[in-house]
């Protein structure tokens, strides 16, 4: 436990405030996880509630933060209000006119723990210096977990060193409260200057530089939606940053309140820039990619793809169901303990979970595969095991699939193997390649429905929509069955969007489906194939490069202006 996680007193309560960064999740401290998890009452503004309601532990009572509407745009530093977001929250009553100090004291009464968290770090924001002489007034003890400021994390992630080896000075400035005598002062110096603003005063305070003293053609950069999938930089001058953002067609826009970063001096430079911006040069950068898959199984390929800069979104179009006569399955497993069995073969996760399920249904656990081998159809499924407690046995040495797994499989011995069954728990829709093979090679096998695969309810009319219109840049498919399903439930994909298969069968039938595969991965691997579709989107940004073109995402071509292409295996 972190030293300053201090015992909260009785009647006192506590109050932790919290920076949570400019939006990456992955810019919380340790320190905050850590504080997060004890909290009894989350306060938190809206930019950031996301981020760090993951982090409280269930059952918390969630509380949100909103700018003063009636407070003029002049006094940027008016009193958050109170907004109640969870429906069993203990404060439900509380008037939406209650400002923020108050909630907070009034959440920590009775020794609770608050967690008052604020965008980028509290010693930049402009109301927790406020709250924080509230409970030293009221008594309440706090303590503060700092957090990546906004005005330093942007730049970093926009690719703009703030100083270098020369040393230069550094001036942050909120334009919605600079004085005149600030924007004269760093106006006249040649220190970097990293201005926080909207996007619609970004003109404005470039003018007040160049008013200060500043050289109409000194550099800028301007960042919105930074740290996020949604940022998006343009490099211009003092001089030119109003038209550069008419030219992309930025402003006018009903979001010009939007919050930006503009950093002002030579370290902003478009020539650096383009040799530092590591964020926004992702090979799937901002891109929105379904993936079909279920539930359980489309984690870690949605954290695959966040590490490539995209923007998962998880659309389930299988459900796993238990089989419609278990007796099958509850006589394989009592077998297994009694010794019927030399061999079990999982061909997939979701095999290793129907089995662990029915395992704990009678009380077992993994000692109960003492004496058995275990093989397992390729890594994931390898991965599933090892964490139920069962290393396996065989694994394919080349590919990932039924055949692969064959193609290792031992022939059948009677005088080193004093067993010739092997039990084979699968879907109910998998093909027979795996049993006839092993017939083949001698063995007798139990082929048990562990599991059943049936169709997914339809996803929301709003996917649906952005499925067929074009809304989303790539769909990962994993197998024929989710080409099968998601086109069952959800329509058949725009033509501007990439299809990603995972294999020849799965291609072909996305092909039958009239889809153009454009995408294939080398080997049967959820991972083989997220890296491919990445290989593909570093090919098709380096191209715009090369051209001289902007880079876009497939989802932001016209309708009919794509050309038809061959299938890309990488």
């Amino acid at each position: 436990m972190s030293p300053t996680n201090l015992p909260v007193g009785h009647g006192s309560g506590h109050v932790t405030f919290l920076g949570a960064g400019p939006g990456d999740p992955g810019l919380l401290t340790l320190r905050a996880v850590e504080a997060l998890a004890h909290a009894d009452v989350l306060v938190a503004e809206p930019d950031v509630l996301d981020v760090v309601r993951v982090h409280a532990p269930p059952g918390v009572t969630v509380l949100r933060t909103d700018a003063d509407a009636s407070v003029p745009s002049a006094a940027y530093a008016g009193t958050p209000q109170l907004a109640v977001v969870d429906d069993a929250s203990t404060t439900a009553a509380v008037p939406a006119s209650r400002d923020a100090a108050n909630l907070v004291m009034q959440a920590a009464r009775g020794g609770r723990r608050v967690v008052r968290a604020v965008t980028g770090d509290p010693g930049l924001d402009t109301c927790a210096a406020e709250e924080m002489l509230a409970c030293a007034a009221a008594g309440v003890t706090f303590e503060v977990v700092p957090g990546v400021a906004t005005a330093v994390g942007v730049p970093a992630y926009a690719g703009v060193p703030l100083r270098d080896a020369e040393g230069t000075d550094v001036r942050f400035v909120d334009a919605r409260t600079a004085s005149d005598r600030c924007w004269s002062e760093v106006g006249a110096s040649d220190c970097t200057v990293v201005v926080s603003t909207t996007l619609d005063s970004v003109a404005a305070a470039a003018g007040e530089l160049v008013t200060g003293g500043r050289k109409p053609d000194t550099p800028l950069t301007v960042t919105v939606g930074g740290t996020t999938t949604r940022q998006r930089t343009w490099t211009a001058t003092l001089g030119t940053i109003a038209q550069t953002l008419k030219q992309a067609k930025v402003l006018p826009s009903p979001e010009g309140g939007r919050s930006v970063i503009a950093v002002v001096g030579e370290r902003s430079a478009a020539a650096q820039r383009e040799r530092l911006s590591w964020f926004e040069s992702k090979p799937l950068f901002g891109w929105r990619v379904l993936v079909p898959r279920t539930k359980e199984q489309a984690a870690s390929l949605s954290d695959q793809l966040r590490s490539y800069g995209a923007v998962p979104q998880e659309v389930p179009t299988i459900a796993v169901e238990p089989p419609r006569t278990p007796q099958q399955m509850e006589r394989a497993v009592k077998g297994l303990v009694t010794g019927r069995y030399e061999w079990i073969a999982f061909t997939s996760v979701n095999a290793v979970k129907a089995v662990r399920e029915k395992f704990e249904e009678y009380g077992l656990d993994a000692r109960a595969f003492a004496g058995i081998k275990v093989a397992a159809v390729g890594e994931q499924t390898a991965n599933a095991l090892i964490a139920f407690g069962v290393k396996p046995d065989l694994v394919p040495s080349g590919e990932q699939s039924a055949a692969g797994l064959l193609e290792d499989w031992p022939p059948y011995d009677p005088v080193f193997d004093p067993i010739d069954r092997v039990f084979l728990p699968r879907a109910d829709i998998a093909t027979e390649t795996l049993v006839a093979g092993l017939i083949e090679l001698g063995w007798e096998v139990d082929d048990v429905t562990a599991y059943r695969t049936v169709r997914a309810s339809p996803p929301p009319a709003e996917t649906r929509e952005a499925i067929k219109g074009g809304g989303f840049d790539a769909v990962l498919f994993t197998s024929s069955s989710t080409v099968r399903n998601l086109v069952g439930i959800a329509g058949k994909p725009h033509n501007v969007t990439v299809i990603a298969c995972i294999g020849p069968a799965t291609a072909k039938t996305a092909e039958e489906h009239g889809l153009r595969v454009d995408v294939m991965s080398p080997e049967p691997s959820v991972q083989k194939l997220a890296e491919a579709l990445a290989d593909f989107g570093a090919r098709r940004r380096r191209a715009a490069l090369e051209a001289g073109d902007p880079v876009t995402r497939p989802s932001e071509r016209r309708p009919g202006s794509r050309r038809r292409r061959s299938t890309t295996t990488t």
